[in-house]
């Protein structure tokens, strides 16, 4: 039985950065918003794109410039966009599973015995990912993809923000990349980062987004309204005319893909991030360090809450690594008891969702873009976990109620 929904209204999936309606008016005082991004992720530029899988297909056109490969090596479980925009650029994709669970617990990173395997001459770029606000190891696959003459694109759509030591994620890499997309954090609506420690790459990517990314008002106008329209909607008893009522739709059509915002299709929008959108983001960005610290404090505790469920496990940071905490990211024992779960709290309004659907070679829409593939790995991370929301309109009376939902889900009550 789905649990009811609170009366305080939805809580959304992840932990946005809420608006303020003072972001949307002119401040010429402000520093621009790749500025602002420059200076939080302590790098010398950041060039803006429209979106986060926009800058992603700059990157990988900009690296096929200077080379005859076509092979990209990326997370076998990941965001469907990253397929979409590797065949936009005409390139190959190669799903690579993820590290098994008892070499490495908790592991979202590529299995580095099968990435070493699949890397080869024809190999153009390798792609590690930080998802979740989680943050991958990509010092083990710079050192794989050196050693094929291949570069690294690190994809940290999920986690602007996130740190190794002392350094952002995002500039290890040959390039690394960032969404501002809704539910990132920082948000334009839609909207995207492009990072590059070395100044001629860097100009390079410059270049190429000057060649192939052309001006359509049209679709700059049709995000602006959307951006205004979700500064209007994103409360609390707002937020279900525009999240809750289209996720319980698709449920009840037994659409999950849709339910989650899977369901991407070609072509991918390409235009330039427009002004007004790239002042509102600056604007908000003023608040966002203190908005991740916040929600580090309340996730951390939160976490701990749920690690002491017998067989479940929150994936957290390892040492040296401080990631950002969109929501909390659940690995229950099994596929049932994620499930029951689900059964009683997707749609209920608390926050509790899922993060992609499926591995890459699963999806049928995706079919002939993703070869398939045994990658046992990344298909239990999808059967098996769940996401719960560490927006701060989730208090804590509806956070013990998704503890208990889970604790009867493992001990196989529904």
């Amino acid at each position: 039985m789905m649990a009811r929904r609170p009366p305080s209204g939805e809580i959304p999936p992840t932990a946005g950065l809420p608006p303020r309606w003072r972001d949307l008016l002119p401040s010429p005082a402000a520093p621009s918003l790749a500025d602002g991004l420059a200076g939080l992720l302590g790098t010398e530029r950041v060039q803006l794109e429209c979106s986060g899988t926009a800058a992603l297909i700059v990157a990988l056109a900009t690296l096929q410039r200077t080379s005859g490969r076509r092979r990209v090596i990326v997370p076998a479980y990941t965001c469907p966009l990253v397929a979409l925009a590797v065949a936009h650029c005409g390139l190959e994709l190669v799903p690579c599973d993820l590290a098994p669970c008892d070499l490495a617990p908790g592991s979202i990173d590529l299995d580095p015995a099968l990435l070493a395997g699949l890397c080869d001459a024809d190999t153009l770029a390798v792609l590690p990912t930080h998802l979740g606000g989680r943050v991958a190891d990509v010092a083990t696959t710079l050192a794989i993809a050196r050693d094929a003459g291949a570069w690294v694109i690190e994809d940290a759509a999920q986690a602007l923000g996130a740190r190794v030591c002392d350094r952002a994620v995002g500039l290890a890499g040959d390039a690394g990349f960032f969404s501002l997309a809704v539910g990132k954090g920082l948000t334009t609506f839609e909207g995207g980062a492009l990072v590059a420690s070395d100044p001629a790459l860097a100009a390079a990517l410059a270049e190429t987004s000057r060649d192939i990314v052309p001006r359509r008002p049209a679709w700059e106008l049709r995000r602006s309204l959307e951006l205004f329209a979700y500064h209007a909607l994103y409360r609390p008893r707002l937020l279900g005319l525009a999240y809750g009522m289209p996720l319980r739709r698709a449920l009840r059509r037994g659409d999950p893909v849709r339910a989650v915002g899977d369901d991407f299709s070609p072509p991918i929008p390409l235009h330039p991030l427009g002004a007004w959108r790239s002042r509102v983001g600056a604007r908000a960005l003023e608040r966002l360090p203190a908005f991740l610290a916040a929600a580090e404090a309340r996730a951390l505790p939160r976490a701990e809450r749920l690690n002491r469920i017998a067989g479940v496990e929150v994936l957290g940071d390892r040492p040296g690594t401080s990631g950002t905490w969109p929501f909390l990211w659940v690995r229950m024992p099994d596929q049932g008891a994620r499930d029951r779960v689900l059964q009683r709290l997707w749609g209920a309004g608390l926050g509790v969702s899922r993060l992609f659907i499926h591995a890459l070679p699963d999806y049928p829409y995706l079919h002939g873009i993703v070869p398939a593939a045994e990658v046992p790995q990344a298909r239990r991370l999808a059967a098996t976990t769940l996401t719960v929301s560490n927006s701060p309109w989730l208090d804590e009376a509806a956070f013990e109620a998704i503890c208990s939902a889970i604790t009867a889900a493992v001990a196989g009550r529904a």
